[in-house]
């Protein structure tokens, strides 16, 4: 199929149909998301989300109006020849077969009708309507055939509906249907059944019984859910007459009404019908089995679709390969999407709430869509393709000729065609006359009142002359002014005439003087002469180059054809050589002979200009070709350039034969009138002689001498008449013989024309030859140029095949090294082990520290730390070998693909609430038509019905509250997932494309190392995490049976009890009611885990639970204080296990709920492998149990280390893992750090280990009790307790009464209960040092690098967000648990970061500013800007009314106050900056009521006052930097921590020096109170509790 004219571009068209609520939505108390513009194609979803189409409708349109405004169009394009697509689009249950109309419901009214019964019907009234009028006007009817197919793609197959030989079954095997593409891109279809049709009844039919074949079936989410994608094809073949292009075109219509021939021309059109089964989700539709199977297979062919429409309606993917064979589907609709159809999609949507995530996913879709360019053409058969195109030509060259004919047109001296310079000079002339004609009338103006004033002007004058005189009067002046007015306009007109004059004689004498050069009648005989002599002159010249110019052909013929014959090459005739002819000058010749002497001059220059092109072209060429076709074309021009000027001067002869030939006309015409009035002069003279005689005769009388004289007279007469009569006889001859010449003349010049044209032959041939030679020598270049790249390109293959065997070679010997390497080192490591078991377990981690150590520079790319012993060859082999480019690229493509992540985990998170939402809602919902269904039926009944209605009313009502709560809930979620899903589309600043298309081989080569080691890291993770969770669910399981048979063993001990106590079986009935609530109550307060409990355990448990039912229990809190007040309990030295049990007891509730669950996992690590104290390692069954990021539980008792011998499970894994080491029943003290294992062991032994464990980060740390030196007893500030656990410096602190919170250089925060003595748990997983910590109500915010984790340790201690310092916020753990110290673009260090008192603001110091967090929503609400430097530090206070008060100390040397008011946004600037500032960069804040206090590197503290904003007090700390200050609980005294380790005393108010304390050996980096103790955190891995024994304000001691 081809097309008469060029490709139409037409967009894809988009329609979006919204399904009105079904009623099963409307009970659920679903709500409508979706808002339609009125009077626009607009849809609104959610709150402000729009969306922009062709044709958008809502609820309440009907099946007619989407017809007529979708599909009539198309219908009629198809009568056109133009092919069309409507195919419907949306999720499952969203309307798509019912708009089609491929359902075929039995009692389906007219109205409902889809738009494929509709479209039948329009079609089938449209053939009969151009019949109809085809008859009317009396021309051929047209022919019109309909076939159709029916296809439908079920799981990745096509099958054909119309095949009624199909057996259902078959449907699983594999359809013979193949799809093939023609040569113009189009595709069809082999092995398909067509039907052909005749009426629209008959179609419709065919229709149903496709329908019926297809396969259907019932999910969730639709009761008859189409189960297969089905396409509906009508092909349409017309053959009509030609309709003339156009009617103006006289010419054509006449021809065409002259031949009464008709031409016909055949159209072909194809109608796709497509309607796609729904996108659906398996957890909707709740499909299994084979509806699983195809839902998966619509999802796929769906996926495919959306990547051809990404492909074309994403411009940056314009150039891109559009994925058309993914899918059979995609290769069906080819032709439609992006091909030759016009096509129309219709998205079809649902308006409730709960398809929001399917809505927002199809209105993109569908947006996407629109930006699809299809290439439209009309489908005509080749013979009515040709007749157009020769229409259109005939048009064309008509047009052309006219133009030739009215000299707009001409061909030029190179043979081009162009316009006439004449029409383009006459139409600047036109221009210059309308220009001139207006100036000339202009002017004429102007002259005018010139005039006028100058007649004033004179009038006056004269008036002044005779008022002088004083005879003037009126009269006089208006006689005198008019008088100078006549004599101005006839001066005026003498002025015109003289011109006028002035230009006449110029011209008569140019005539004169002309007409005197040509010559006129006056000079016959040199006119004549000169010419004759002129032209035998030429003549002569000419006969003799005749004669040599035939010679010279004959020999240039011979050698052409020589030529010919050598190059087998027939000579082709192209009409640009034909047009290059030169015209004959005869008809363009004027009578003047002037104008013919220009032609010939003209011509003369051409014939030059030709030649000097052809030498010009000969030269370019002659570079180009061989020696000998060099000398050949040379030969060639030298002939051309030749015959042009022999025809240059022919031309010339035969003009001035023309000439002469003219003259003798003239001549010839003056001869005859002279001869004619001779021979009347001859007749009167014979007439005269005649009389005479007779006179004479009849006068005899006359004298003698009379006769005499007038014989004499006469005989003068008559000599000079025969004078006369000789020369006129010689005249005569003398024209005899020029009109003999004439006749010569004639012959020759036809001679001369035959000998031009032939020459004009010869000199086009010559040009195409030329062109011939030179087409065969540029055929030659491009085929020697060919070979060279080839040459070129084998060349360069061969280099790089080089360069690959020696990257290769080298990367073998690299690997040999390290292999010695490696087996030099295991050689070292299996000597020593040999012989003992017992040391093999702290051998590794010297051994492999420093290798670990020896490659800084190399790149960790997965989210597994390095201690996971990850084998990572490749990846050094990189670092050595690859530019840095290559290293940026990865890293940039790992930020896209992290932040890829974080975005659809915060989006699933968010949908995940969006459905819990959505459930409670139903819940809710269903509640609330229970009660007021119970209300109805109560007030019927009526009977004591006021207490129980209002009751009811009540519950009515909250319901109602709760369900709208819902629904604002929903609507911010929706509103959330909307402004996440426009931050990615706006976010994409990493173009992925564009990065890898700039890769080279060996980048290319590194990125896929990367993102295999990559997904190798990831899928080790997950496949941990699944052994973690299945771990998980085997306790989860234990737990649930040890539960059920305590409570069993519970209820018949108290059932004994019961009989004798009645009271007891009351309260153990109404118990034994709300079991189903206690008992997960019991499951967790139960402290065994995966062993069988033993008696010791089950008492305790049992105790409680009895205090439950009892009501005895008493507050949970007090119990746990009283317990515990001595924390020397738990460092108890004696082995009697009886002291650990209220240990066991308090312990257990203070834990979140996944520790209590984890404890005695971890008791396997204290009690096998441990053979001293100073050697201590973990068992894998520990590290196993302990989930990432949670390294922390309390210290398994001693009754719980016997029953962990006792559990199968556990003696089962411990056989499995390794041989165990004796039970040793003594409690254990922490090792010293030096021996502590820090996690980062590696080695083949240690496999197991890091498999079962990536994110253990070390052991258990412990708050040990200090015993004062003797020497600092007396001293009031003293060290009681030091918290050990760290590996590394302690860098920040938090506390509060019972907890607190230290974080470190090993990037980890750990969080104590400080009732306990123990370490609850460890923040792990952060990218480099934790440099502050925050806590408030349960959330613990900790800060590394650029980012800010929010931990919640109520469950398990997940991190829940992660904010940036830029102000971005993700959801989960998005930043990567890498090591890694550089700061991504646009982020920044944050410092430090402080709370507001009421814990409902965070502000972060990053870089220079502030940055402002809501916590109630976790957003980013502004900044506080106006430092020069980075911020150091930071303290927030509260004014009375609601106003946060954020002082800020940067190293710029200042401090800066900022008062943020409730709901302040955007940058704020300080509201203060108090001076006098410190000399250096400020280090710490302190508050303390109305002062705060600030330490500097300075050396200096400075005390200020809040209101004043004064400078109170200033003092030296004389020794190092101020790093850290606070006040001491209870005592008006200030406490500063400096690099040295010293804490120094201060007075509040005086800032009077109370004393200084050794606080550590090393650096003091933070400092932390609650309202008993203070916390210093140092460079030494520890932190100390201090306590104020007595006042201090007269000093330490």
């Amino acid at each position: 199929m081809g097309s008469s004219g060029g490709p139409d571009e037409s967009s894809v068209r988009v329609a979006l149909r919204i399904r009105p609520q079904l009623a099963k939505e409307k009970i659920e108390g679903c709500h409508i998301c979706t808002f339609v513009m009125p009077g626009e194609p607009q849809v609104v979803l959610g709150k402000d989300k729009a969306f922009t189409y062709d044709h958008v409708f809502d609820m309440d349109t009907q099946q007619e109006t989407i017809y007529t405004q979708c599909t009539e169009r198309l219908i009629e394009g198809c009568f056109e020849g133009y092919n069309a697509t409507i195919f419907a689009y949306g999720q499952t249950g969203s309307g798509k077969t019912y708009t089609m109309g491929t359902g075929f419901d039995v009692n389906i009214g007219e109205d409902e009708l889809g738009i494929i019964p509709r479209a039948v019907n329009h079609l089938f009234r449209g053939i009969e309507e151009r019949r109809q009028a085809a008859t009317e006007q009396g021309r051929p009817v047209p022919e019109f055939k309909i076939n159709a197919q029916f296809l439908e793609l079920y799981n990745e197959e096509v099958l054909d509906l119309f095949d009624s030989t199909r057996d259902l079954e078959a449907r699983k095997q594999r359809s013979n249907i193949k799809i093939h593409e023609d040569a113009n891109g189009g595709i069809y279809t082999v092995g398909v059944t067509t039907r052909t049709v005749t009426s629209a009844a008959e179609m419709m039919q065919c229709l149903k019984l496709g329908a019926l074949s297809r396969t259907t079936a019932s999910t969730q989410m639709n009761v008859q859910s189409s189960r297969s994608h089905a396409i509906f094809t009508i092909h349409l073949c017309q053959v009509r007459v030609c309709s003339p292009d156009n009617d103006d075109n006289a010419t054509d219509n006449r021809l065409a009404n002259d031949s009464e021939i008709n031409e016909f021309e055949t159209l072909t059109a194809k109608f796709h019908f497509v309607d796609l089964a729904g996108s659906e989700r398996l957890k909707r539709t709740g499909a299994t089995g084979d509806r699983a199977k195809e839902g998966i297979s619509i999802n796929c062919g769906l996926l495919a679709l959306g990547n051809v429409i990404s492909a074309l309606g994403d411009r940056s993917k314009r150039s891109t390969h559009v994925p058309y064979r993914d899918s059979k589907l995609t290769r069906l609709l080819q032709d439609s999407l992006g091909g030759n159809s016009q096509t129309m999609m219709i998205a079809c949507i649902s308006p409730s709430d709960r398809d929001f995530m399917e809505t927002l996913n199809t209105l993109k879709y569908a947006n996407r869509a629109r930006n699809i360019k299809n290439k439209v053409v009309v489908n005509q058969d080749r013979a009515s393709q040709q007749i157009s195109a020769l229409r259109t030509e005939i048009a064309r060259l008509q047009m052309e000729l006219m133009e030739y004919k009215t000299g707009k047109r001409m061909v030029g001296e190179d043979g081009m065609e162009g316009i006439n310079d004449l029409v383009h000079e006459n139409s600047m002339l036109q221009t210059e006359n309308n220009n001139l004609r207006v100036r000339v009338k202009a002017m004429q103006e102007t002259i005018d009142a010139q005039r006028a004033r100058l007649t004033q002007i004179l009038s006056d004058q004269a008036n002044q002359a005779l008022a002088k005189a004083g005879e003037g009067n009126e009269e006089i002046g208006n006689m005198i002014q008019n008088y100078i007015k006549e004599i101005e306009e006839l001066r005026a007109k003498l002025l015109e005439s003289e011109a006028v004059s002035e230009n006449l004689r110029k011209n008569l004498s140019r005539a004169s003087t002309r007409s005197s050069l040509y010559g006129g009648p006056s000079s016959f005989s040199p006119a004549l002469l000169a010419p004759e002599k002129e032209a035998s002159e030429v003549i002569e010249m000419a006969k003799k180059n005749l004669e040599r110019l035939k010679k010279i052909e004959k020999k240039k013929k011979k050698r052409l054809r020589r030529y010919e014959e050598n190059h087998h090459h027939t000579p082709v005739e192209h009409d640009s050589v034909i047009k290059e002819e030169v015209p004959d000058n005869e008809q363009e010749r004027g009578n003047e002979e002037a104008e013919v002497e220009g032609s010939d001059h003209e011509e003369g220059e051409d014939a030059d200009g030709e030649e000097e092109d052809f030498d010009m072209a000969g030269d370019e060429t002659s570079d180009e070709s061989d020696s000998e076709e060099l000398e050949e074309k040379e030969n060639v021009q030298a002939d051309l350039a030749n015959i042009t000027c022999e025809i240059a001067i022919k031309q010339k002869l035969i003009d001035e034969l023309e000439n002469s030939q003219r003259r003798l006309h003239t001549l010839k015409q003056q001869y005859e009138q002279k001869l004619m009035m001779l021979q009347n002069k001859i007749k009167d003279t014979q007439l005269e002689r005649d009389k005479v005689l007779h006179n004479m005769g009849s006068v005899e009388s006359g004298t003698e001498e009379k006769a005499k004289r007038i014989k004499a007279e006469y005989e003068r007469k008559l000599s000079s008449m025969n004078k006369e009569l000789q020369k006129l006889q010689s005249a005569q001859k003398e024209h005899a013989r020029l009109l003999k010449n004439q006749s010569q003349y004639e012959k020759q010049l036809k001679k001369l024309q035959l000998d031009v044209t032939e020459m004009k032959k010869t000199k086009v041939a010559l040009m195409r030859q030329m062109k011939e030679q030179q087409e065969r020598n540029r055929a030659t270049e491009c085929r020697r140029n060919r070979e060279i790249a080839s040459l070129k390109k084998e060349q360069r293959r061969a280099e790089h095949q080089l360069k690959q065997m020696e990257a290769q070679k080298r990367q073998q010997e690299l690997i040999l090294r390290r292999k010695n390497e490696e087996v030099t080192a295991l050689r070292r490591q299996v000597r020593p082990v040999s012989g003992k078991v017992s040391r093999k377990v702290s051998l590794p981690e010297p051994l492999h520290e420093p290798s670990h150590r020896a490659t800084p520079g190399r790149l960790h790319t997965s989210g597994v730390s390095p201690s996971n012993g990850a084998r990572s060859s490749p990846v050094r082999m990189g670092s050595i070998y690859l530019s840095r480019t290559a290293r940026a690229k990865w890293q940039s493509l790992e930020r896209r693909v992290t932040d890829i992540i974080m975005q659809r985990m915060t989006i699933s998170n968010m949908e995940a609430d969006m459905n819990r939402l959505l459930k409670q809602r139903e819940e809710l919902t269903r509640r609330r038509e229970r009660v007021s269904r119970k209300r109805e039926k109560m007030a019927v009944e009526g009977a004591d019905a006021d207490r129980s209605l209002a009751s009811l009313n009540e519950e009515l009502e909250s319901l109602c509250a709760n369900i709208d709560y819902i629904n604002d809930s929903i609507a911010d979620c929706q509103a959330n997932i909307m402004q996440m899903e426009e931050a990615k589309e706006e976010g994409d600043t990493v173009d992925v494309t564009a990065v890898i298309s700039s890769c080279n081989l060996s980048e290319a080569r590194f990125l896929l190392d990367h993102f295999m080691t990559m997904a190798i890291n990831k899928g080790l993770q997950a496949a941990q995490k699944d052994s973690q969770l299945k771990v998980m669910e085997g306790r989860l399981k234990q737990t649930e049976i040890n539960s059920a048979t305590q409570n069993q063993l519970l209820f018949h001990m108290l059932k004994e009890k019961a009989e004798i106590n009645p009271e007891l079986d009351a309260l153990l009935g109404s118990a034994l009611q709300e079991l189903g609530y206690l008992s997960p109550e019991n499951g967790d307060d139960s402290s065994s885990d995966e062993s069988t409990p033993s008696p010791a355990t089950e008492g305790s448990t049992l105790a409680s639970d009895l205090m439950k039912l009892c009501g005895e229990s008493r507050p949970r809190g007090k119990a746990r204080r009283r317990t515990t007040t001595q924390m020397e309990l738990l460092y108890a030295s004696s082995g009697d296990l009886s002291c650990e049990s209220p240990t066991g007891d308090f312990s257990a509730p203070l834990l979140p709920l996944s520790e209590r669950l984890e404890g005695p996992a971890d008791m396997p690590g204290h009690s096998f492998g441990q053979t001293s104290d100073r050697e201590q390692t973990v068992s894998p069954s520990a590290l196993s149990a302990r989930p990432a990021g949670i390294s922390g539980s309390r210290s398994p008792t001693g009754t719980e280390r016997r029953q962990l011998e006792r559990s199968p499970l556990s003696r089962r894994k411990a056989q499995e893992k390794g041989p165990t080491a004796t039970h040793i029943p003594a409690p254990t003290h922490t090792p010293p750090p030096s021996s502590a294992a820090e996690g980062k062991t590696k080695g083949s032994d240690y496999k197991s280990l890091l498999e079962e464990a990536p994110a253990f980060e070390g052991h258990r740390g412990v708050i040990n009790p200090v015993t004062a030196p003797k020497n600092s007893r007396g001293a009031k500030l003293q060290c009681v307790y030091v918290a050990e656990g760290h590996t590394k410096p302690v860098l920040c602190v938090d506390a509060t009464d019972d907890l607190l919170f230290t974080g470190s250089k090993d990037r980890t925060c750990k969080v104590w209960n400080l009732v306990t003595g123990q370490e609850i748990m460890s923040l792990a997983d952060h990218p480099s040092s934790v440099v502050s910590v925050r806590y408030s109500s349960s959330l613990v915010f900790t800060v590394s690098t650029a980012y800010i984790k929010v931990w919640d340790i109520r469950d398990s201690a997940k991190c829940i967000r992660t904010l940036t310092s830029s102000g971005q916020v993700g959801s989960g753990d998005t930043c990567s648990s890498v090591r890694s110290l550089s700061i991504p673009p646009g982020e920044s260090q944050i410092n430090q970061i402080a709370l507001n008192p009421s814990g409902s603001f965070l502000y972060a110091a990053a870089g220079n500013a502030v940055r402002m967090w809501d916590l109630r929503k976790f957003v980013s609400t502004g900044k506080l800007t106006g430092h020069l430097g980075p911020v150091m530090c930071l303290t927030v206070d509260r004014l009375g009314h609601g106003q946060d008060v954020v002082l800020t100390g940067s190293k710029d040397h200042h401090i800066k106050m900022f008062e943020v008011t409730e709901g302040a946004q955007g940058s704020i600037t300080s509201s203060h900056t108090f001076d006098p500032a410190h000399q250096d960069g400020v280090e710490s804040l302190a508050v303390h009521g109305d002062v705060f206090y600030s330490g500097s590197r300075d050396y200096y503290i400075k005390k200020w006052d809040l209101g004043s904003k004064q400078l109170l007090q200033s003092a030296s700390a004389q020794a190092d930097w101020v790093s850290a200050l606070g006040v001491v609980p209870g005592s008006p005294v200030l406490l500063s921590g400096c690099r040295g380790g010293l804490l120094r005393l201060w007075h509040t108010d005086s800032l009077a020096p109370l004393g200084e304390v050794r606080g550590h050996d090393s650096p003091i980096n933070g400092l932390a109170t609650n309202s008993s103790q203070l916390f210093t955190a140092s460079d030494d891995r520890t932190v100390r509790i201090w306590e104020a024994k007595g006042s201090l304000e007269d000093g330490v001691h």
